[in-house]
């Protein structure tokens, strides 16, 4: 079995959308009072009481700008969770965020969208994420909520 990484938004990313988003909005902190928030930054969810900020994100083109694709009219933005202060990152190298149907969207070299898989159940995760990289065609993929479509994390080739 092959073992994958889940890759969360990067540190440089990070401080650059905790000063201002994707969508060119500043930072607004807020004190999440339930928890269970899905924090892109360590790939957890959050606890009640820590401080979080919901950030506009466009993964799609920050990842074309360290290759050199060309997206075109696939780069997208949308709403993530992160924590509104630096934190440590993931604490483990577990995938996250499987307790629930997920949708596995596979991208070309260039960074168009070459379909998707919907992963129901956690036992078939590896599953999906084996399936999706058989295709030598894909170069990277996102791992995304189904009720919402939100980006929850990466997965690269090799």
């Amino acid at each position: 079995m092959t073992t994958y990484t889940a890759h969360p938004i990067g540190p440089a990313a990070l401080k650059e959308l905790r000063d201002t988003d994707d969508a060119g909005r500043r930072l607004a902190p807020l004190t999440d009072e339930e928890g269970g928030a899905p924090l892109r930054c360590c790939l957890r969810r959050s606890e009640p009481g820590e401080r979080i900020a919901l950030v506009s994100y466009a993964p799609l083109r920050r990842w074309a700008a360290e290759t050199g694709a060309e997206p075109g009219a696939y780069d997208e933005q949308g709403p993530v969770f992160i924590h509104a202060d630096a934190c440590a990152g993931p604490a483990t190298d577990a995938l996250p965020f499987t307790n629930a149907h997920r949708t596995v969207r596979r991208y070309s070299a260039e960074g168009h969208i070459l379909g998707g898989h919907l992963v129901e159940t956690p036992t078939t995760f590896d599953e999906a994420l084996t399936a999706a990289f058989t295709d030598p065609e894909v170069a990277l993929l996102h791992v995304r909520a189904v009720e919402y479509g939100c980006f929850l994390y990466e997965v690269r080739r090799g």
